[in-house]
C-alpha cells in the first residue's frame, strides 16, 4: 500500500501521474449536483483515453444539466480518443452532450482542437480555457498541487479535486483551509483510494496490483477531495462529550495551548487553543471552531508554528518545539483551534 512517503517520491520523481477511479468521482459527485446546472466544467489535467473525470461528466452531462464539458490534455495524446498511439500534439476536447440521443458521448459529438503548446495547465491558452470555465474538476500532479491551486484562486474558480490529505499542511494553502476558502471534501474520510497508474510505472509498494488488460492500480493513503463548494456535512455539528481537566489535557510547555491526541476527545468545555491531530479537519465545523494556527516540522524535527495569531498568513515563523513536562509532543503535526463557544 501506498504511504505519504510513496507520495512525496513520487513528486521528487515526478511520477505523479495517478488516475481518480470512477466509483470516488461518483461518490463525491452526488454531494454537489445542484453546483452544475448550467454550468461549464473543466477537467484540466486529463487524458481523456483513462479519465474517468471526462468519463464521468460527458456521461452525466445531461443529468446534471451541464453547459459545456472541457478537457486539456498534455502532449503525446493521439486524435482518435481510443487511440493508444503517441503524437507530439496536445489537444483540448469540447463536449456540448448527447446530439444523436445514444445516450453515449460518441467520437463524432466531441470537438477535438489542436493546442499550440504542450497543454500545462500553466500555459496562456490552457488558462484562456480556464477563463471559461466555472468549476474545475479533476486530479492535479502531486509535484505541482500548490501552482495548481494557486491558479484556481488567482481566478477565483471552484473547484473539486482530489490530493493528498498533508498538502493541506502546505504554508500555500494552509491559509485558504483557516479563511474558510476550501476545505475538505465529505465522501473520503479515512482509509486508502486505489488509483490506476500509468504501464511504466514501477510497482513497488503492497497493495498494486495489474489486471487482465495490464493496467496497473495502486492504493494510497491519506487522500481528500479539496473543494470550495459547500456540502451539509461541512455544516454538521461535532457532538463531543468530555470536559477538560488538566490531568488528561497537559499544555504545551513553550505554547499557549493544551494537547488532544485524538478529535473525539475534545473537551466541549475549554476556552483556549487546543493541539489537535490533522484528522480534525474531516469534522470541521466552520460555525462551531476556530482555526487559529498549525504546527509543522523540517527536518530537526524544529516545529513551527503559522497562522493568524503570529506574523503573517504565509509566512513560517520559527518555534521552539512544542514540548510537555520536556519532553517532545510534536511528533505528529497538530492543528491549532479553539471553540467559538465553548459549553459552560
Amino acid at each position: 500500500m501506498a504511504s505519504n512517503r510513496d507520495l512525496s517520491n513520487a513528486q521528487k520523481a515526478k511520477k505523479d501521474e495517478f488516475y481518480t477511479q470512477l466509483p470516488d468521482i461518483e461518490r463525491e459527485l452526488e454531494y454537489y449536483k445542484d453546483y452544475f446546472k448550467g454550468k461549464t466544467v473543466l477537467c484540466n489535467c486529463d487524458d481523456p483515453r483513462v479519465s474517468n473525470f471526462f468519463t464521468f461528466f460527458a456521461l452525466n452531462f445531461e443529468h446534471y444539466g451541464l453547459n459545456r464539458l472541457i478537457t486539456t490534455c498534455y502532449k503525446n495524446q493521439e486524435r482518435d480518443l481510443f487511440s493508444q498511439n503517441n503524437s507530439e500534439k496536445a489537444i483540448w476536447l469540447e463536449y456540448n452532450g448527447d446530439l444523436n440521443g445514444n445516450g453515449v458521448p460518441d467520437p463524432e459529438e466531441i470537438g477535438i482542437h489542436y493546442l499550440k503548446g504542450d497543454g500545462d495547465f500553466r500555459s496562456e491558452e490552457c488558462i484562456e480555457l480556464l477563463k471559461q470555465a466555472d468549476i474545475v474538476c479533476t486530479n492535479p500532479p502531486f509535484s505541482l498541487f500548490r501552482d495548481f491551486m494557486k491558479l484556481l484562486m488567482d481566478y477565483n474558480k471552484k473547484f473539486l479535486i482530489i490530493g493528498n490529505m498533508n498538502a493541506m499542511k502546505y504554508k500555500e494553502i494552509f491559509p485558504y483551509f483557516q479563511r474558510n476558502e476550501m476545505w475538505y471534501g465529505p465522501s473520503i474520510s479515512s482509509g486508502d483510494r486505489e488509483f490506476g497508474v500509468p504501464k511504466s510505472y514501477p510497482l513497488n509498494a503492497a497493495g498494486c496490483r495489474v489486471d487482465e488488460a495490464g493496467n496497473k492500480f495502486i492504493r494510497v493513503k491519506g487522500v481528500r477531495w479539496f473543494t470550495n463548494l459547500d456540502h451539509q456535512k461541512r455544516n454538521e455539528r461535532f457532538e463531543l462529550y468530555k470536559r477538560y481537566t488538566p490531568e488528561e489535557y497537559p499544555k504545551f510547555d513553550n505554547y499557549d495551548a493544551i494537547n488532544v491526541n485524538k478529535a473525539i476527545d475534545i473537551p466541549k468545555d475549554y476556552p483556549g487553543v487546543m493541539g489537535v491531530p490533522i484528522s480534525f479537519m474531516d469534522k470541521y465545523n466552520p460555525d462551531q471552531f476556530e482555526i487559529v494556527g498549525i504546527t509543522g516540522r523540517d527536518v530537526e524535527l524544529k516545529s513551527k508554528v503559522y497562522g493568524k495569531d503570529v506574523e503573517g498568513w504565509n509566512d513560517l515563523n520559527a518555534h521552539p518545539v512544542l514540548l510537555i513536562n520536556g519532553k517532545h509532543k510534536s511528533l505528529y503535526d497538530r492543528i491549532l483551534i479553539r471553540h467559538r463557544r465553548p459549553s459552560k
